[in-house]
């Protein structure tokens, strides 16, 4: 007994060894990936700083999810402090001081918006751009001329502190940075009338794919904290969450409220920040695209 005791202790500690040496392996190689460099052809956009652009520029930053990490002043905030070493920090996007666009040529900023690739060729690590790269060049122009013109704060760059675990995961591309996602080729969209429709519903939909994947499906998010829920199904599938939702009217609410129609309360983990900027058109267009999308089981992201 004692012998295979020994032989149980011995595989245990070998089996350690190796699963610590896979993740310092793992740490240098998502390190080296994090510098390589990501060639896009990037197609430029106007700056323009007219009202009618700043405008509609206000309401996508609101709404599309650019508060949740940069903050409403655009100063950055931390949107990710697990508590068990991982701490995301976003940067600072205005000119003020410890900003990091203040050199940003239009290619610039559609690099990293569109493509989740910075100015020097590396990926923005986090930078969920899959969720805008499919925003037309109308929206990209109007996002880009209310950041330009927002006024100088104080801030600083991106700060991660990333487990070795997701660095591993990374490594090997089991979690992988918005620029591995996106199809670079892929032409902006030509724009389609905002209305209650299900062309624009998907086009709203966009913002959901970071988190709920390109199927909307749903499903553990790759590289997210080991606590945060699974993302829902919001396709008509098996274990979808709009079967909650018996009208427009509901789904809108859940929105404003993050409450769902029995009064419980939907995961903190959405960006409901963002999501009760929505207009009523966008978040009407949002839940019909939503009851009519491809039926996918709940976790098929």
């Amino acid at each position: 007994m004692k012998r295979w005791i020994k032989i149980a202790a011995i595989a245990t500690a070998g089996l350690a060894a190796a699963a610590a040496a896979t993740l310092a392996l793992g740490s240098v190689a998502a390190d080296s990936k994090m510098q390589r460099k990501v060639h896009v052809d990037v197609r430029p956009i106007a700056l323009l700083q007219d009202a009618a652009s700043v405008q509609r520029g206000r309401y996508l930053f609101n709404s599309r999810g650019c508060t949740e990490c940069h903050g409403a002043d655009g100063a950055g905030r931390e949107f990710i402090n697990d508590g068990k070493g991982m701490v995301v920090h976003a940067p600072n996007i205005t000119t003020g001081p410890g900003g990091v666009v203040a050199a940003y040529r239009a290619e610039d900023w559609v690099r990293t918006i569109r493509h989740g690739v910075k100015p020097d060729g590396r990926p923005a690590f986090i930078m969920p751009s899959e969720d805008y790269a499919r925003m037309t060049d109308e929206d990209l122009t109007a996002l880009v001329a209310y950041v330009r013109q927002m006024p100088g704060v104080t801030g600083r760059g991106a700060d991660m502190q990333v487990p070795a675990l997701v660095k591993a995961l990374y490594a090997f591309g089991l979690v992988q940075d918005a620029a591995e996602k996106i199809d670079h080729a892929m032409p902006p969209p030509a724009p389609v009338p905002e209305d209650v429709s299900l062309a624009h519903g998907a086009y709203v939909a966009n913002m959901c794919i970071g988190c709920h994947g390109a199927h909307l499906s749903g499903g553990r998010i790759p590289g997210a904290p080991p606590e945060w829920p699974a993302a829902a199904n919001l396709t008509p599938g098996e274990g979808s969450a709009m079967k909650a939702y018996a009208n427009a009217a509901q789904f809108q609410q859940m929105l404003r409220t993050g409450k769902r129609p029995d009064g419980s309360t939907v995961s903190t983990v959405m960006p409901f920040a963002s999501l009760k900027e929505l207009n009523e058109v966008d978040a009407q267009a949002l839940y019909l695209y939503l009851a009519n999308v491809a039926p996918r089981p709940a976790g098929q992201r």
